[in-house]
């Protein structure tokens, strides 16, 4: 991967998942990487769907390090705009500048899939306001350091690479929103020199999803031949956190990625763009290997499918 050596980033939301996996691949190129999160050794993550999970931004802060770069672990709650302006201070005091911002902030889950009408406000309004205003928290007081050294990069990590709906009315607004922000973001930078994009990736093999089949990267393959639920998430096609990691370090590398400023991308899209693998060997190509299960299945081409499929969110 091209060096990223004397670069800034901050990855929000860098406890697990694909917020590890990007602020690793970040480090492998050489980025100091700020690591942020809820999930501390000192507190660890007590509430929501990753309550007692045992990875912390310290653990991070250690694999970016490990990998070639230098990784720095702060404890924030992005939902507080305090504690993230906090944050932000303390980069322009140490570093003088922030050159990567990737919020990869997750929020209330989807509790019910359902038609809309039959959903709880409540619940519906908890999901969209905690997954969009800890981003526009982080953007709000991030954004002014960023524009003072042009050549910046922002990328939304989104689910899906389309504004297809996405299988339950908050869930879909949320996740459209998160595009949107992207292309206001790119509309606002474009004379600052910022470039701003969403990057979707696949089916990730996250902490959370390995544990979920009662799987490691050892023994992922194994279980993506023999598990009848495995092979109906489609396991065997899955990428690692790292993949999508990779695709924003080549990005960040690029000094004509403002050719994509305010477009939606994908981790195997960018993978044939720049060339790069998956950290096992492998180069997924989600988007390719869906739309053919998809035709596959009854009743394809009809107005509506009347099948829901979702994946294991990629906090």
């Amino acid at each position: 991967m091209p060096s990223l050596k004397g670069k800034i980033a901050l990855v929000a939301g860098a406890t697990r998942g694909a917020g590890r996996g990007i602020a690793r691949m970040l480090g492998e190129a050489g980025a100091t990487v700020y690591c942020s999160g809820r999930g501390s050794r000192e507190h660890p993550s007590d509430s929501g769907a990753y309550a007692g999970r045992p990875e912390t931004v310290e653990d991070t802060a250690e694999l970016v390090t490990a990998a070639g770069g230098r990784g720095i672990a702060v404890r924030v709650d992005h939902g507080n705009a305090d504690e993230v302006r906090g944050l932000i201070s303390r980069i322009r005091t140490d570093s003088g500048r922030l050159d990567i911002l990737v919020p990869v902030l997750g929020g209330s889950q989807v509790k019910q899939w359902d038609s809309f009408w039959k959903l709880g406000l409540e619940d519906g309004r908890a999901l969209i306001e905690s997954w969009l205003w800890s981003r526009i928290n982080t953007y709000h007081a991030a954004v002014p350091l960023m524009i003072e050294h042009k050549g910046g990069l922002i990328v939304e990590v989104t689910e899906g690479e389309t504004i297809e709906y996405r299988g339950q009315y908050f869930f879909d607004l949320a996740s459209l929103a998160q595009k949107r922000m992207v292309h206001s973001l790119a509309e606002e930078l474009a004379t600052h020199g910022t470039t701003a994009v969403a990057i979707a990736p696949g089916f990730m093999r996250t902490e959370a999803v390995l544990d979920h089949f009662k799987a490691t990267e050892a023994t992922w393959q194994d279980v993506a031949r023999t598990s009848r639920e495995a092979q109906q998430f489609m396991l065997h096609e899955s990428e690692t956190p790292c993949f999508i990691g990779r695709a924003v370090a080549a990005l960040a590398a690029d000094r004509k990625r403002a050719r994509w400023s305010g477009a939606v991308l994908s981790s195997w899209q960018l993978a044939g763009e720049y060339g790069f693998n998956d950290v096992d060997g492998r180069s997924p190509h989600w988007g390719k290997a869906f739309s053919e299960f998809v035709k596959a299945m009854p009743g394809f081409g009809k107005p509506k499918l009347g099948y829901k499929w979702s994946v294991v969110q990629h906090a």
